[in-house]
């Protein structure tokens, strides 16, 4: 028997009961992960058996069946996200994926994310979007664990326009370090990058657990008595986002 999510899976599970939603649950790997929202996916795709989507974890291609997934992974040679690996930590990995270069992978990969976002509304125009994918590495291949994604070009300067991270994968830290990596990328462009705004619930909530956390260490690497303008800029920041 195949794991499946704890019942302390994060999520709106009691707000949108699974009988109220076309797909009620995705097959993702080794995971039956309840899904919480519905996503615009084919008519045709309404009425599946049990309610359950099937979706191959490396390439993200979707199907109907167990057997048309069980047929679909003899075939697929894929085993981590299509783009450049800009970053590796032992089994972390971190794939900078262009929407336009790679369409059907991304537009797949906000359908995946809308069945967890309730405000998600990005799902076929992906062209003018980055997504930073992150996976975790073992003999199979490159687990998908979440990503964001960002605007090529942001006037406001924006670093991240969504972020999601799979339910059986999240209280782990793996939010945290996304947005750490969407601020490290908005250094490295020499930008003071911020969030697309409004955030979401959970995206408020996973920003201000990031930002206390920063503002923690700050304090404690900071010399006695710290002023905040000038000396100490990255807690200033901390403070300002956290009172938002």
């Amino acid at each position: 028997m195949s794991p499946a999510p704890s019942s302390a899976t994060p999520g709106p599970h009691n707000m949108f009961p699974p009988n109220s939603l076309r797909i009620r649950r995705i097959r993702f790997g080794e995971y039956d992960i309840e899904t919480w929202y519905d996503a615009p996916f084919p008519e045709e795709y309404a009425a599946i058996p049990d309610g359950r989507l099937w979706m191959c974890e490396y390439c993200l291609k979707y199907m109907k069946s167990r057997f048309s997934a069980g047929r679909h992974q003899t075939k697929c040679k894929v085993r981590h996200p299509p783009g450049d690996e800009i970053y590796r930590d032992g089994r972390i990995s971190i794939f900078e994926v262009d929407g336009r270069k790679n369409k059907i992978y991304c537009q797949n990969l906000c359908l995946l994310s809308k069945m967890f976002l309730d405000h998600k509304s990005l799902f076929y125009d992906v062209e003018p979007f980055l997504f930073y994918v992150m996976t975790e590495t073992d003999d199979m291949g490159a687990h998908f664990v979440g990503y964001f994604s960002k605007e090529k070009l942001s006037m406001k300067n924006y670093n991240l326009s969504c972020i999601m991270t799979l339910p059986v994968r999240q209280r782990q830290g793996w939010g945290n370090l996304l947005i750490d990596f969407s601020y490290l990328l908005s250094k490295k462009e020499q930008r003071v990058g911020s969030p697309e705004k409004p955030l979401s619930a959970l995206g408020a909530i996973g920003y201000k657990n990031y930002w206390t956390l920063s503002l923690m260490r700050c304090l404690q690497n900071a010399p006695p008595n710290p002023r905040l303008e000038g000396t100490v800029p990255s807690c200033a920041s901390a403070i300002r986002l956290l009172t938002i």
